[in-house]
This record gives structure tokens, sequence and C-alpha cells, in this order.
């Protein structure tokens, strides 16, 4: 079992933790990992990193080590393994397998800072690293297209990378939303006044439009996760936006249940956080682009429906997100906590456990319910 790097905790560690519990004499491998990040349910378990891993902080600048990707990756050995699952949003679907060995590819997205977000990744490096990387961004995309060919079977977190696979790859691929852990969600009869988001901060999550948002209409925001961009963050909120840091697992599920509206304003591929917070019954404003499409039933301004779970804006402004939130509060009272936390169910960790084992089965030639393997289309 193969995962690109475990240097945070986010949705792609949730999917290899998961995926490695289900194959627990599995040895793992990945081209970088930090100890303090590697779930803790895997501590225990051999995992052996590349060459990459050696290079002085490396779980920090694994992206400045791109032109090196294709080596450390080819030099892996899994040469006497018959089957190879690689939890992959970087290059590990490039790893070299026997030619009998069967590869799924479970893929959270294409390489984003080679795919579709090339230019945002380059204006954010310094000087010495975009050199660097505009040297070498052609050379790894073009390995990694090939290397997307070897893959045997794909499976996609969402239709929109699907979609993506597709037009980056020209493969076709099976859709199996990630495992969420929707039964630790639960209805609070009180939630609060404040609203939510969690997640890395980094740039392409956009927590900057939110807090501007928030301080436009002078409502309370509670930020959960760290990151590269905490520091900027940190400068541009005011008296009503809240940093948590990281928190443990009893406090994240608290927050969820007592928010009043979860806040998300990225392009993301999935977002288990949306379906974490709509599991403990708790409406969601998001973009409307990308995953969010698949997991929030937006309220528009029809008569509401059973299956609203959300309000979605269009536009990653600031203005864009404050008219959402006004949006929501005018019609607050139309969202059913039990209904959205009973929507939410439908992503859960048994689920997805139930599905990537029928496509592993599959690709092995053996016998898998039919129904469970839906090719995007």
């Amino acid at each position: 079992m193969v995962h690109h790097w475990f240097v945070s905790q986010g949705g792609g560690e949730r999917v290899a933790e998961v995926l490695a519990q289900m194959y627990p004499e599995a040895d793992l491998f990945a081209l970088v990992a930090n100890p303090k990040w590697v779930p803790q349910s895997l501590r225990h378990r051999s995992l052996q990193t590349s060459f990459l891993n050696r290079v002085p902080f490396a779980s920090r600048i694994h992206r400045q080590l791109l032109p090196l990707y294709p080596m450390a990756v080819e030099q892996i050995d899994l040469s006497e393994y018959d089957l190879v699952l690689t939890s992959d949003s970087g290059p590990m679907k490039g790893t070299v397998v026997s030619p009998s060995a069967v590869h799924v590819c479970y893929c959270h997205s294409p390489m984003r800072y080679l795919w579709g977000q090339h230019h945002e990744y380059r204006k954010s490096m310094g000087r010495i690293s975009r050199a660097a990387f505009c040297l070498s961004a052609h050379y790894v995309r073009s390995w990694d297209q090939r290397a997307a060919q070897q893959v045997t079977q794909f499976a996609a977190n969402s239709n929109y990378v699907a979609w993506r696979i597709r037009e980056c790859y020209g493969r076709e691929s099976v859709v199996i939303y990630p495992p969420v852990d929707t039964s630790s969600g639960y209805v609070t009869s009180n939630p609060g006044d404040a609203y939510l988001t969690v997640g890395r901060l980094v740039s392409y999550k956009r927590t900057d439009l939110l807090i501007q948002a928030c301080k436009m209409l002078g409502r309370e925001l509670r930020i959960i996760g760290t990151g590269s961009e905490e520091a900027r963050l940190r400068s541009q909120a005011g008296k009503t936006i809240k940093f948590l840091g990281n928190v443990d697992e009893a406090t994240l599920w608290e927050e969820y249940a007592h928010c009043r509206a979860f806040l998300f304003a990225a392009e993301e591929d999935f977002g288990m956080a949306v379906v974490e917070a709509q599991a403990c019954g708790r409406p969601v404003i998001a973009f409307g682009k990308g995953g969010a499409l698949e997991t929030v039933g937006s309220l528009d301004s029809t008569a509401p429906s059973s299956q609203d779970t959300g309000i979605l804006f269009y536009q990653q402004t600031a203005p864009a997100v404050a008219e959402a939130i006004l949006r929501f509060e005018a019609r607050e009272n139309c969202f059913q906590p039990h209904t959205i936390r009973e929507r939410a169910s439908r992503f859960s960790a048994e689920t997805f456990r139930r599905r990537f084992q029928n496509l592993v089965d599959s690709a092995l030639g053996l016998p898998a319910s039919a129904h469970d393997l839906e090719v995007s289309l």
C-alpha cells in the first residue's frame, strides 16, 4: 500500500489509513513521512520511504523536490508484490510494478501543481524555487501522464476528479467517495451563533475570503487547522475571528455540532470536512464548484426541498461569501438537522470499504457486486 506522503493530516491521509486497515498485512510505502503525521493506528506498521525522506526538512519542502519525483518513485522496489494499492494525489501512480501485478490507484486528484493550478503554485514560490519548478514541470507532467497508463484500475474520489483523470490521463475511473466517519457526528438542539471552517491553512483553501466576509458582517468565525498561510491570515483577522489550531477528535466534533453553519470557499476535489459538518446536521455555505456540487444540496430561491443541506455561491470573492451568509440567515429555519445528517450517511466509511473491496476483487478477476461498480460518465 503506497501513499504519496505523510506531512499533514487531511482527507488523503484518512483514506490511506482506512486502506491500510483494510489490508493489515500489507507493507506500507511513501515518498516522505514525518512520524508526527503518520496516523496513530499505523505507527506500529513497517513504513518504508524513498531517498527523498533523507533530504533535510523534506516534509516541509516536499513540493520543491518535484524534479526528483520520477527517480524517487521508480526506485521504490515493488517487484515482489502481486497487488499494489496507491493512495495518490502526487506521483505514486508511477510506481514500477511486476508485469503480472494488479495496480489499483485511488486518485484524490491529479497533481494540482502540474495540472490545473500550475500558474497559481508558480506565482506563490520564491525566485529560486520558481525557476526550478518551471524547468522541471513540463518533464514531470509528461512523465506523470505516461505513468498513468500503467495503472490497472483507477478509482476517483468524486465525479469531478473522474473528469480530471479523463482530461489529464485519458483514463476512465470508478467513483468511490472517500470514507467519512459519519458515525461520530451528532445533532445538538442548541447550536451556537459562530460559523466554522476546518482545514489546512494553505492558499487554495481561500480561508482569507471567509475571514473577510465575516469581518464585513461582524460575524464570529472559528477556524480549526494550521498551515503555511496561518501568519498571513492572523494578520487579516479581527476580533470576531478565532484560530483554534489543531484540535483533538472530541473537540472537532463538538465544534461541528455547535456551529451555526460550516463555511467552505475552496474549489476542492471532494471536501471531507463539508460532509463531517453535515453528519452533525449543520448546513454548509460553500463555493459551488468541484466536490461541493456532489456533497451539498443547495437551497435555491424556490420552495425548500428535503434534499437541501446548504447554500452555494459561485464567485470566489469575499462579497459573494457575505451575500451567501445573508441568504442562509434569511432562510435558516428551512434546514432540517436530522435530514442533513441522514443525507451525509451515504458517504460513510462502511460504504467506502465495501465498494473499494469490490473494486479490488474485480481488478483481480474475482466476483464483485455489479451495482457497486459505477464507472464515471
